[in-house]
């Protein structure tokens, strides 16, 4: 296998995790939603920075050591799983909470800046060690004989980048294409309650589990 196979190869099991509903799409779908299209690129490109690290680890073998350290894999695991959880609450609340309209009228509305939208997709995902896992088994199959470990493994983490903002791009439009339903404030509470949801289970799953 040569460099041209094995990228097409990698972009090919890429593109077919990527479209797979999860985490990642959950909350750029919502901040598509509930904040705009500006906030949900920043979220896409935080996602994809905190994937395209973990890429990077895994190809100098930092992700490697993590696997090997079982203390080093517990704490990652539960602060990822602590930051899960207190996100997923806090949409939850929000969505339950009465009143809004109330409220909002006596409070300023906090607009949502690049670097806090870029940093709760980057941080979600660079708080996921089953992210860092699934680079550490995946990267080094696709590595060609005498190939450069390092730059392989940053060039697949790229393609596989690449292939999550144009997945990303798509939902993004649509739901704009679909803003005046979205913009339904019902609409609205319902993605942030099943954001919170699927980010409470995440959560809740990752701190549960062993390995």
């Amino acid at each position: 296998m040569d460099l041209t196979d094995a990228v097409l190869s990698f972009a090919l099991l890429g593109a077919l995790l990527t479209i797979t509903p999860g985490l990642d799409t959950a909350l750029v779908l919502r901040a598509a939603v509930t904040m705009g299209r500006g906030p949900a690129f920043a979220t896409a490109l935080g996602i994809g920075a905190g994937a395209l690290a973990w890429g990077a680890a895994a190809a100098v073998g930092a992700s490697a050591l993590l696997a090997a350290s079982s203390v080093g894999y517990t704490i990652l695991r539960v602060a990822g799983a602590a930051y899960m959880i207190f996100l997923g609450v806090r949409m939850i609340v929000a969505a339950l909470r009465r009143g809004d309209s109330i409220a909002e009228a006596g409070t300023a509305k906090i607009v949502p800046t690049f670097w806090s939208t870029f940093g709760r997709g980057f941080l979600t995902n660079l708080l996921n060690p089953k992210v860092g896992a699934f680079y550490l088994a995946v990267i080094p199959q696709f590595v060609p004989e005498g190939a450069d470990p390092l730059a392989t493994g940053l060039l697949l983490a790229l393609v596989h980048d690449v292939e999550g903002l144009l997945w990303f791009a798509v939902i993004i439009m649509g739901a704009r294409a679909a803003r005046g339903f979205l913009a339904r404030r019902a609409v609205r509470r319902t993605v942030d309650a099943g954001t919170g949801a699927v980010l409470l289970g995440f959560g809740l799953r990752l701190g549960l589990s062993s390995q």
